[in-house]
């Protein structure tokens, strides 16, 4: 049988907490029994990693039978990897050494130079098996794992046996694909307090970056073409705005070089959430980067704002109380709280709403201290959308019943604000068939800057980094 190595959904975690319990009746009789069974996989863990695109599983005849979730926790030069099972019925066919090479050569891809691991020493499967992958024990007193050893302790793991390992991770080479986070964003409200002499509403909001969206993988080019592989149902190559960005990019520096530019789209199109606008800006400061373009954060925001009001956030990375048309931007510090996005799947057309002689175009002009404290929430588009789209109305309806629903942006997308993500699971779980819903952690730095840093920290192409 083929096996098949894809990216994990939320609707095969069951199947992955299954696995994983199968997996650990190999440990029966061994010292870290005791603890191995009384300890499952959080499965709302698993359910945020899956929503971040850190899991991958392996198919065989449409079911999963395997699989490897990567741990993006330890900061931003490497990656662990949190669990890697194989159902005992397939072991010994190479599934869990397949699932570790893709895992590792994403982390390349993604800019990390190490992949750290806990296991154990003394079964074959465990260090035997990372070893003959490249990978080597490293001091366990090493303050990277602290905070594993802590836990590993405390769940009972025989400390004898308990090793950790890590494999380095080359640099890419110029002309291989790196994989870049674009995250999603929420309007925690968006008030219109007026119109320009050039037609665009002068708007106050808040944009709230999440730890979730599209990935790009990038590939520079040394014939100066810029291209999009595959297809994107709506959106023509040269129409598209990864496209247009890098293009804008590759003239305002004066670059040669192009690019091949492939998105994976996990945010729903025109739901309000940013989806294209953090494309563009992941387009702009990853090229900026491979390029080297040389171009300032300003700069950079300044060229985005060319392509959308919405693209400078994207490229500064920070939460923030945006004015303007959006272009105004002063960070914003908010607490940490989860978010169930509900898709209704219904489209709603901006440019429609925006001339809808029911909207309100004048409202006062809200302070920070007035979203802080509650009393600046709504969004102006809300009562407008709900009168035109029934979806988008019913979704608000369903979604409210535990607690204040929102519009995010012009909408159709809705989200609702929890204190955690068990709360925003539970309620994620009973979103109607009709519709599909995400959950999500606000992100006061944006992945795309993680991501930034880590690439900014590797080694170029044909530099050699010394360590000791």
């Amino acid at each position: 049988m083929t096996v098949r190595i894809e990216r994990a959904r939320p609707s095969q975690v069951d199947a992955l907490c299954a696995i994983e319990r199968a997996a650990v009746q190999l440990f029966r009789g061994h010292p870290a029994w005791t603890a191995y069974a009384a300890m499952a996989i959080p499965p709302e863990l698993l359910h945020g990693a899956v929503a971040r695109g850190l899991v991958w599983v392996a198919m065989e005849q449409g079911e999963p039978v395997g699989f490897v979730w990567l741990d993006d926790d330890l900061g931003d030069e490497a990656v662990g990897i949190g669990e890697l099972d194989v159902l005992p019925s397939h072991g010994r066919r190479g599934i869990g050494a397949a699932l570790l090479e893709h895992a590792c050569a994403w982390a390349r891809a993604a800019g990390y130079r190490q992949v750290h691991l806990g296991t154990l020493v003394d079964v074959p499967w465990n260090a035997p098996f990372y070893a003959k992958h490249g990978f080597s024990v490293v001091d366990k007193r090493d303050p990277a794992f602290a905070e594993v050893l802590a836990r590993d302790r405390e769940n009972g793991f025989p400390d004898d046996l308990r090793v950790f390992m890590s494999r380095p991770l080359p640099p890419l080479a110029a002309d291989e694909w790196s994989v870049w986070p674009a995250p999603a964003k929420l309007n925690l409200f968006l008030r219109i307090t007026g119109r320009r002499p050039d037609g665009y509403h002068e708007l106050q909001t808040v944009f709230r970056l999440l730890d979730w969206g599209d990935e790009l993988r990038l590939r520079v080019r040394a014939d100066g073409i810029v291209q999009r592989e595959g297809e994107l149902p709506g959106v023509p190559a040269d129409e598209d705005i990864t496209v247009r960005a890098a293009r804008l990019l590759q003239t305002r520096a004066g670059i040669t070089l192009g690019a091949d530019i492939g998105i994976d789209k996990r945010i729903p199109m025109g739901g309000g959430l940013g989806g294209g606008s953090s494309d563009a800006a992941t387009v702009l400061v990853a090229l900026n980067h491979l390029w080297r373009a040389g171009l300032d954060e300003d700069a950079l925001a300044k060229l985005g704002r060319q392509l959308g009001a919405d693209v400078p956030v994207f490229v500064r990375g920070r939460s923030a109380w945006a004015e303007g048309i959006g272009e105004r931007l002063q960070p914003i510090d908010l607490p940490r709280r989860h978010y169930v996005v509900l898709d209704p799947r219904e489209h709603v057309p901006t440019a429609a709403l925006f001339q809808a002689p029911e909207l309100t175009r004048n409202a006062p002009r809200a302070t920070i201290s007035s979203f802080v404290s509650g009393e600046t929430a709504e969004n102006a588009f809300e009562p407008v959308v709900r009168a035109r789209h029934p979806r988008v109305d019913a979704a608000l309806e369903w979604l409210g019943g535990f607690g204040r629903a929102k519009l995010s942006g012009s909408g159709g997308c809705v989200f609702l604000e929890t204190p955690s993500e068990l709360r925003a699971l539970s309620i994620a779980v009973r979103c109607p068939d009709a519709w599909s819903a995400q959950v999500a952690a606000g992100a006061d730095r944006s992945m795309l800057h993680r991501s930034l840093a880590r690439f900014q920290g590797a080694p170029q192409p044909g530099q050699v980094r010394h360590t000791t």
